[in-house]
């Protein structure tokens, strides 16, 4: 068990600490062509009536209009997708997903199965309600990019110049956090938990802060009934509370480097390194990680660890119902990338 720690601490040491600013970042291009060719062959998939559904504009209020409520969004949804519409929608996903990722977001999407007997107006549950929309045209060059949204579920990857520039908002929550029975019809079996390896994560450093460290991470006797930031189209950095990286021990930070590892390995393996390359480059050493809530496990809690450049918020102000995102304060869809994109555009023959 030591042997296991210590190589995945050292894995993710490597990724967030070791690698030097110099070296060459993240080569994303083979995802981006994966995603290119997965989103084209949806468009072609769809018909002309259709499309207008699929295809929306390429614009950052577009983009903004985002949410991990059960509703209707612009997109199409996997109910009323013909079978090519289907099998290129899962490719998109493939190629935008490590495999460990894929498992947790058809976790999660399954969880509709479990709410269908679990609440009382459970028919309204959906599992095939969750939609993908294309922003702009599937292009190596122009810029363009896609989500996959639906309940406890938003994620959105933008690509330009044939890489994939940014894979965040990334939401994902889990109701229920742990699955009470077993449910028919092929939905989850007692105890599982779609998102129970961050919160053991969480846990586990919690657990190893000395009493003074703990008592500075606390920084609230309750939670806040849901992550702080909701859906904002840009949230603004949260008040800087807990405990600085900075004032931790090796092991210590070696559990928080852990979860931000956790949460970026969601995505393919070329677009996490890119995410934790960004972290790395923000400074490790004024990364927080406060606490609110409860410090027992099934009772109400919530935890956030922000740096420089992004904050993760995780909220279970139920007890049993997740709510998580990562957010980056200026690299959302691509804002500083597109920006200096763009600048370049201008002072060239290159039009869009």
């Amino acid at each position: 068990m030591l042997l296991r720690t210590l190589s995945a601490w050292m894995t993710c040491w490597t990724l967030l600490a070791v690698v030097p600013l110099a070296a060459a970042a993240a080569d994303t291009g083979r995802a981006a062509q994966a995603m290119s060719a997965a989103a084209r062959a949806l468009l072609e998939a769809t018909s002309a009536g259709q499309r207008p559904e699929l295809l929306r504009p390429f614009t950052l209020e577009a983009r903004g209009d985002w949410n991990y409520t059960p509703r209707s969004r612009p997109g199409i949804a996997f109910k009323t997708m013909e079978d090519a519409q289907r099998q290129a929608a899962q490719q998109l996903l493939a190629a935008a997903l490590s495999e460990p990722g894929l498992v947790k977001v058809q976790a999660i999407i399954a969880l509709e199965i479990a709410l269908r007997e679990i609440e009382s107006f459970g028919l309204s549950r959906d599992p095939e309600n969750y939609a993908i929309a294309l922003f702009g045209t599937p292009d190596s060059t122009s810029p363009w990019g896609w989500r996959i949204e639906g309940h406890h579920l938003s994620l959105h990857f933008t690509l330009a110049d044939g890489q994939v520039v940014a894979t965040l908002p990334q939401f994902l929550g889990a109701n229920p956090a742990q699955v009470p029975r077993d449910i028919a019809n092929k939905g989850p079996r007692k105890g599982q938990r779609a998102l129970g390896e961050e919160e053991d994560r969480a846990f586990a450093l919690l657990a190893a802060l000395s009493p003074a460290q703990r008592q500075q991470a606390i920084f609230s006797a309750r939670p806040f009934g849901d992550i702080v930031t909701r859906n904002a189209a840009q949230p603004d950095p949260l008040a800087p509370v807990g405990v600085a990286f900075s004032a931790m021990d090796a092991a210590q930070q070696a559990l928080l480097l852990r979860i931000i590892e956790s949460q970026a390995s969601v995505a393919e393996s070329s677009l996490a390194q890119q995410r934790l390359e960004r972290v790395r480059a923000g400074g490790l050493d004024g990364i927080r990680f406060g606490w609110a809530g409860a410090t027992e496990r099934g009772q109400p809690h919530y935890w956030r660890i922000q740096g420089a450049r992004f904050l993760i918020e995780w909220d279970n102000s139920g007890g049993n119902h997740i709510h998580s995102v990562w957010r980056d304060f200026q690299g959302d869809w691509g804002r500083d990338v597109l920006g200096e994109h763009y600048r370049r555009a201008r002072a060239s023959s290159h039009r869009h």
